[in-house]
């Protein structure tokens, strides 16, 4: 093996471990109704949160900036908030602890300087540790059908700043990222 195809050959592996390695953001998912028409739709309002007795429960402060996040969104959208909407929109919001495991990493290192030629290679124990993810449902219902028309889910980790009110703006804003607009 010549010394360019050795060259070559490491810098494949390094790509391809790098590759393995690299992280993704977490991508929203949606789904729409076929047969909705959402140029008929110009108004939304939010679907009430039933109580254990059917009465509106009081709404805490996370349910609050879910509430501001998603009607920011619909005013960009061109839709407007009204009382008898076209539209009813609802959102679940949970969280679950999880566990990742890492395992052995090895890294290998290849270098020259003039005429020399050094290498190394370092080994990584595996390590597990616990985080919370966050899940965000966002639903519109058509009322005069009385059906889903759309839906947004996202799920990432949840950071020390989980539930601050410009982390819920992000993840709404993801979640609704393929809602139609009317502009």
């Amino acid at each position: 093996m010549s010394a360019v195809q050795f060259r070559y050959g490491l810098a494949t592996l390094a790509a391809l471990l790098l590759g393995a390695c690299a992280s993704t953001a977490p991508q929203p998912e949606s789904m729409r109704d076929p047969a909705a028409d959402f140029t008929a739709y110009s108004t939304w309002g939010f679907k009430p949160a039933p109580g254990g007795d059917g009465t509106d429960q009081p709404l805490l402060l996370v349910d609050q900036d879910i509430r501001r996040a998603i009607a920011s969104q619909m005013q960009r959208r061109g839709y407007q908030q009204s009382d008898s909407p076209d539209l009813l929109i609802s959102y679940q919001a949970a969280s679950t602890e999880k566990v990742e495991g890492n395992p052995v990493r090895i890294g290998i290192g290849v270098g020259s300087w003039g005429s020399g030629v050094g290498g190394s290679i370092g080994v990584g124990s595996p390590a597990v540790r616990n985080y919370r993810e966050g899940t965000l449902v966002i639903s519109a219902v058509d009322v005069h059908r009385n059906a889903e028309v759309w839906q947004g889910r996202i799920a990432s980790r949840i950071g020390e700043h989980g539930t601050e009110a410009a982390a819920i703006e992000t993840a709404v804003q993801a979640a609704m990222r393929d809602f139609p607009s009317r502009n």
